[in-house]
């Protein structure tokens, strides 16, 4: 009997005995619990193995989400206005990618694809003088969150080329001067490039970003006052290690040098791609200063080779033919071309060409499953994709070619856990969580809540079915999308339905410090 026919019943019948009518009112209970008793939430993921790297929880759990919050992970039956059926999948922390330097919204779609929630190129940033205009551009526009460090080349560049450029979507408008990369700076000038970044941790930078390798006029000395002025507002210092890509030796050197400052300033540090030879040295490092209680990481990206532009220091003949013993025919590959560059062609791109984009090979493949099984560290794709500003909705099976960690990384990932038995917490753990707990402790607010499955953390979620997903993306054909994925949200937004991206949604929030009020 329904609630509707035992009203009719009742109005229509002698009085019932007492007994017969709380029995009857005990019925009409049960019957009405599942309709007024039940919370709803504005959406429920059903039935899917929840895993948090930041508790080691892993149960199949039905998530409840309100607002932009996860409101209950539970293994009772919930209801929710929108349903995700996650049976067969995981539910895990949305990927958080420190070192991504696609900027453009067709490049946070492709982020979006492999799963990444919240992007951030703490390498390379953005000039200091315009960080307030960085993040206002995105501002209720973007797919995924953002954010930026404050860029030591640019303020370099700003000052010693007069140029300003804002990011790296216009690096093509600096790297073709000489002075930011090679001048030693006068005192002078060193002040200035000081203030330039100080602005930018005025404007909430994500500390300094800072592309040593590239810049052999950055002495030790300025090196050591960029690092003190970002730790004297408690932020972390990026860096891509002088003389990297080089020998064991170099790399090693190269870390030392920003470690031995982060433990004489007692500051945050990550070492960006470690991922070349001494590798091995520079994790130990990093892990042994952590055991010391210094907050200091290290990243890798699950690839054999590398990306820049061509016209970097490091690939001159003197240093990479002739120091390194590196050939160009079998280590630089062109991707606009699809094939390797002797050196005549290198050296001639070079002059006329100067920002065109190589890929270089410089490690045994067999290396990557073994940067996969490191603890203390994070994934972060440095990701590079072509910078020509294209539509949000652009195919991107036709995008020009690119290095495959831009459209693959954190699939990649998974994929190799799958085919090589290692631990998918572990991979969690180093594609979300690690980040956050590290960027957290330095003080970034946004961070505390986000790199876990937790009840009242941010609904930044990634599910995907973890016998399938994989990336799709290859040396010559690197902007074909990863696939597997279920669902991403983004602050509890859907933003990602059957690995298509719902491209009208702007849940992405700003990832930054808050600005400081001279």
């Amino acid at each position: 009997m329904n609630p509707l026919d035992y009203i009719h019943y009742k109005s229509t019948r002698v009085a019932p005995s007492r007994g017969l009518t709380k029995l009857t009112g005990f019925i009409l209970c049960l019957l009405m619990f599942p309709v007024f008793g039940a919370e709803n939430y504005d959406l429920a993921i059903l039935g899917g193995r929840v895993m948090d790297p930041a508790s080691d929880f892993d149960e199949i759990a039905n998530v409840g989400i309100t607002g932009d919050r996860i409101a209950v992970i539970t293994k009772e039956a919930i209801t929710g206005d929108k349903t995700i059926d996650a049976s067969g999948h995981v539910i895990a922390p949305g990927f958080i990618d420190t070192h991504f330097h696609g900027t453009q919204p067709l490049h946070y779609r492709i982020a979006l694809r492999m799963g990444v929630t919240t992007a951030m190129d703490l390498e390379f940033g953005a000039l200091g003088t315009r960080i307030n205009d960085w993040y206002s551009d995105r501002e209720g526009t973007s797919l995924i969150n953002y954010g930026t460090s404050v860029s030591h080349e640019l303020a370099r560049a700003s000052v010693l080329d007069g140029v300003d450029a804002i990011d790296t979507s216009e690096a093509s408008l600096t790297r073709v001067h000489p002075n930011w990369a090679g001048l030693v700076p006068t005192p002078d000038e060193s002040e200035k490039i000081l203030a330039v970044i100080e602005a930018g941790l005025n404007a909430g930078g994500i500390g300094v970003g800072s592309t040593l390798g590239y810049m052999p006029g950055a002495t030790a000395n300025e090196l050591f006052d960029v690092q003190a002025l970002s730790a004297s507002y408690g932020r972390q210092i990026a860096v891509h290690l002088r003389h990297t890509p080089g020998t064991e030796t170099d790399e090693i050197n190269g870390a030392q040098e920003i470690l031995a400052n982060a433990a004489a300033l007692n500051a945050p540090a990550i070492i960006n791609h470690f991922n070349n030879p001494g590798w091995q040295r520079v994790h130990e490092l990093i892990t042994r200063m952590q055991s010391n209680g210094h907050n200091v990481w290290g990243e890798i990206y699950p690839y054999a080779a590398g990306a820049t532009t061509i016209n970097a220091v490091f690939f001159d003949p003197s240093n990479w033919r002739d120091r390194l013993g590196r050939r160009y025919e079998e280590t630089m590959f062109d991707p606009s071309t699809n094939e390797f560059l002797t050196e005549r062609q290198y050296l001639s791109l070079r002059e006329s060409d100067p920002t065109r984009i190589v890929v270089v090979f410089k490690n045994p493949e067999e290396e990557v499953v073994q940067w996969l099984g490191l603890d203390g560290i994070s994934i972060a794709s440095d990701g590079l994709p072509d910078l020509v500003p294209l539509p949000l909705d652009s195919d991107l099976t036709q995008l020009p070619n690119a290095h495959p960690r831009t459209a693959g990384t954190y699939a990649k990932a998974l994929r190799l856990a799958r085919e090589n038995r290692l631990s998918l917490m572990a991979i969690l753990k180093l594609a979300s969580t690690n980040s956050a707990l590290h960027l957290a402790a330095m003080g970034l607010e946004s961070m505390s809540e986000r790199g876990k499955v937790q009840e009242n953390a941010i609904a930044d979620l990634v599910v995907f079915d973890p016998e399938t997903v994989t990336d799709n993306s290859t040396y010559r054909k690197g902007t074909l999308p990863s696939t597997g994925f279920k669902a991403v949200l983004v602050s509890g937004n859907l933003v990602l339905e059957e690995d298509k991206v719902l491209l009208q949604t702007t849940a992405g929030k700003p990832i930054r410090f808050a600005p400081v009020t001279l």
